[in-house]
């Protein structure tokens, strides 16, 4: 299992990013990424921080930690300056909070973290199919997500991915232990999106497509 998208108490997760991967480890995972929300107040305390406990835990136990960054709320028009900003900063893997049907997201926010090349558009919401289709031309990952709320618009995402050619992830955004998904739970997400059996192979095998990308394959 592999799970690209999770929060630690750098933002607004109850876990120590030790903590997290530990139980990662428990349940049978190789990969995470450490993706804490961030805007311009925060991402110069984050980022190197994570960078710092990923290399510390990355040679102490054996599940790949990535440090990542979720973009949150940034206005559409600081997207991309905001990516560059955390590339320079150590950030091996950036996501971009998408539209989401539960929280008042700025409209734009899904294309413009498309047009500046996020790695993983989090939870797109109605994402259209103009921006699915530029999705893909850019493999700019559309996430299946597992949490409550965020998931409403999963079978949108898999319908419009499935008709564009964009590629899927599956992440939790886990904020809690709680929230960590088993394969179980993972399978029946997937499904439940709309995605045929057997499916959840074919998710993480584009999460090991992104990981290669970063430089933390497995």
């Amino acid at each position: 299992m592999i799970d690209l998208h999770t929060h630690t108490l750098f933002s607004d997760g109850e876990l120590i990013p030790s903590e997290l991967v530990r139980r990662l480890d428990v349940m049978g995972y190789s990969a995470v990424a450490l993706t804490d929300h961030a805007d311009s107040s925060n991402i110069d305390f984050i980022i190197p921080r994570i960078v710092k406990v990923a290399g510390d835990l990355n040679r102490a136990q054996p599940v790949r930690v990535v440090p990542g960054v979720e973009l949150t709320h940034v206005p559409p028009g600081m997207i991309g300056k905001m990516i560059e900003r955390a590339r320079n900063l150590g950030a091996a893997l950036v996501a971009v909070h998408g539209e989401s049907p539960v929280e008042p997201v700025a409209p734009g926010t899904n294309r413009a973290a498309i047009d500046a090349g996020a790695d993983i558009l989090a939870h797109p919401g109605l994402i259209t199919y103009e921006e699915a289709v530029l999705a893909a031309e850019k493999e700019v990952f559309l996430e299946i997500s597992g949490r409550a709320g965020h998931s409403f618009t999963n079978g949108h995402v898999v319908k419009i991915a499935t008709e564009t050619g964009a590629r899927l992830i599956l992440n939790s955004d886990a904020h809690a232990p709680r929230d960590l998904m088993s394969e179980e739970f993972a399978v029946k997400v997937a499904e439940g999106s709309g995605l045929p059996e057997g499916s959840l192979e074919d998710l993480l095998s584009n999460a090991r497509r992104l990981l290669e990308r970063t430089g933390y394959s497995l």
